[in-house]
C-alpha cells in the first residue's frame, strides 16, 4: 500500500485536547444509568431512570385543580410541558381594564384522545438521524487517511472510538419513548375540566377524564431492554472508559498527522453533540407531546387584574354548568385566586359569586348604597375591584362565541404580545 510522507519532528498535547471535546462526560452520563452493586462499585453516584438521564422527566408541573371533580394534586412534567406550550402562544386577545398586572388565561381543548397507557410516542424527523451520518464518515476518512499515511496506531484508536461511541448509540438509539398515564378512568367520573395554576398565568384544560389523565397523571418513560439494572449500559461506559484510557494513553505515540487526523475526528463528533446539545429539548417534547394529543385547540386572553383573571376563569369554568351532573361552585375558584379574609374581599366575593350563579341574561356588578354603607376608606377599592369583574365579565360576553368553541382568533382587537416568563 502506499504510504503519504508527512513531517513527525513534534508531538501535539492530545490529551488536554480530548479533555477539552469531553470523553469522560459521556461516561459519566451513561454509567449514571447502570443499576447494580459491580456497576455502582465503578461508576459511583446516582442511578437515574433512562427518561430522567435524559431530560425527559423530573420537572415538577403546576398545581391542578378539577373544578368539577374536586381533584387537588400536584402535576409533573407532561403538565409543565402544557404549560410551556401556553407560553408559546403569540395571538392574545386583550381584555380591556385597570391594569395592575399583566396575567394570561390560556384555554385548552383536548378531546378525542386515543392515547393508552404505554402507547409509543412519535418520534423526530429522519433528517435529525441522517445528520450523525456527518461525524461517522469524517471519523472513518480520518481513519483510512492515517492507515495510509503508514500511522495504523492513529487508524486503531480513531477506529476503536468509532466502535465504541457507536455500540453505546446503538444501545441507546434502541430504547423506545412511550407515554406512561393511568389506563382507563374510572366508570361515572366527572368532567375534568379544570385549571393548571402558575405564578401569573393560568390554562384552563377542558376534556373529560381520559383525555385530561395524560396531561395531569402522565410522563415519558424511555424503555430499555436490561432494567432495571441495564447491563448493557454499564458494559458501554466501560467500553467508553477503556476508549478514553487507550487514546489518551497512546495518541501521543502517534505520529504528527496521525495526531492531526485523531483531532480532526474528535472534532467532528464535538461538533455534531454541540448540535444536539443545542436544540431545545423542551420545545421538541411539546411537539412529541402536542402530536400525540392530536394537537387540541388554543386561545389565549390577557387580563390587567388578579380579580378579572379569576372572575375570567368562572365564566369559562360556567359554560360546563349545562351540563349533567355537574356541581360548580364559582366562590372556591375566587377563593382558589384571592384567598385575602378581610372584609372588602370577603364582600366582593359574595357579589360576585352571587352574580354568577344567578340565571340573569345581563349581569351587574355592582353594589346598592345599602351594601356600601359601612364602607369609609374601603369603598374605593370595592367599587375599584367591581370594576375589574365587570370588565371581565364584558370581555367574556365579547369573545364568549370564540371561548365556547375555541376556535382560531382573528378578531380585530386582537395583538401580538409577549407574555412575560414566569416560573412554574
Amino acid at each position: 500500500m502506499p504510504t503519504l510522507n508527512v513531517p513527525t519532528h513534534f508531538n501535539l498535547d492530545t490529551s488536554g485536547v480530548a479533555g477539552f471535546f469531553g470523553g469522560d462526560e459521556a461516561i459519566s452520563a451513561m454509567a449514571t444509568l447502570a443499576n447494580s452493586r459491580f456497576w455502582d462499585g465503578l461508576f459511583p453516584g446516582p442511578n437515574l431512570t433512562p427518561a430522567e438521564a435524559f431530560g425527559l422527566d423530573g420537572k415538577p408541573g403546576p398545581r391542578y385543580w378539577g373544578v368539577f371533580s374536586g381533584t387537588d394534586m400536584s402535576t409533573g412534567h407532561l403538565a409543565y410541558l402544557v404549560v410551556q406550550k401556553a407560553k408559546e402562544v403569540e395571538e392574545v386577545v386583550e381584555v380591556e381594564g385597570r391594569e395592575t398586572t399583566p396575567l394570561s388565561v390560556t384555554i385548552v381543548d383536548v378531546e378525542d384522545v386515543m392515547l393508552k397507557h404505554s402507547d409509543q410516542a412519535p418520534m423526530m424527523s429522519i433528517h435529525h438521524a441522517l445528520l450523525a451520518a456527518i461525524p461517522i464518515v469524517i471519523s472513518l476518512a480520518t481513519s483510512a487517511l492515517s492507515a495510509a499515511s503508514g500511522d495504523w496506531l492513529a487508524f486503531a484508536l480513531i477506529l476503536l472510538g468509532v466502535m465504541s461511541s457507536g455500540t453505546s448509540c446503538f444501545v441507546i438509539g434502541s430504547a423506545r419513548l412511550e407515554f406512561a398515564s393511568v389506563k382507563e378512568a374510572a366508570p361515572g367520573t366527572p368532567l375534568a375540566d379544570g385549571i393548571l395554576l402558575t405564578r401569573n398565568d393560568v390554562v384552563i384544560v377542558r376534556g373529560a377524564e381520559k383525555d385530561i389523565n395524560p396531561i395531569t397523571k402522565g410522563t415519558f418513560v424511555l424503555r430499555m431492554d436490561g432494567g432495571p439494572e441495564f447491563r448493557r449500559i454499564g458494559l458501554c461506559s466501560l467500553l467508553l472508559l477503556a476508549q478514553f484510557l487507550l487514546q489518551l494513553l497512546f495518541i501521543p505515540l502517534a505520529t504528527t498527522f496521525g495526531q492531526i487526523m485523531f483531532i480532526s475526528s474528535l472534532a467532528a463528533s464535538w461538533a455534531y453533540n454541540s448540535f444536539l446539545s443545542s436544540l431545545e429539548q423542551e420545545k421538541i417534547q411539546v411537539d412529541i407531546l402536542w402530536k400525540a394529543l392530536h394537537d387540541p385547540r388554543m386561545s389565549k386572553f390577557g387580563l390587567k387584574s388578579r380579580a378579572a383573571q379569576a372572575v375570567f376563569v368562572c365564566l369559562v369554568l360556567s359554560d360546563g354548568v349545562q351540563k349533567p351532573s355537574v356541581d360548580f361552585k364559582p366562590k372556591k375558584v375566587l377563593e382558589c385566586f384571592i384567598s385575602n379574609d378581610t372584609r372588602v374581599w370577603n364582600t366582593w366575593r359574595d357579589k360576585v359569586t352571587k352574580e354568577l350563579e344567578n340565571n340573569d341574561e345581563e349581569k351587574s356588578f355592582k353594589l346598592s348604597p345599602d351594601d356600601l354603607r359601612g364602607f369609609k376608606d374601603e369603598r374605593v377599592l370595592l367599587k375599584s375591584l367591581l370594576q375589574d369583574a365587570q370588565n371581565a365579565y364584558r370581555g367574556y360576553q365579547e369573545h364568549v362565541h370564540k371561548i365556547k368553541d375555541n376556535g382560531h382568533i382573528s378578531s380585530s382587537t386582537e395583538k401580538q404580545v409577549h407574555q412575560p416568563h414566569c416560573g412554574v
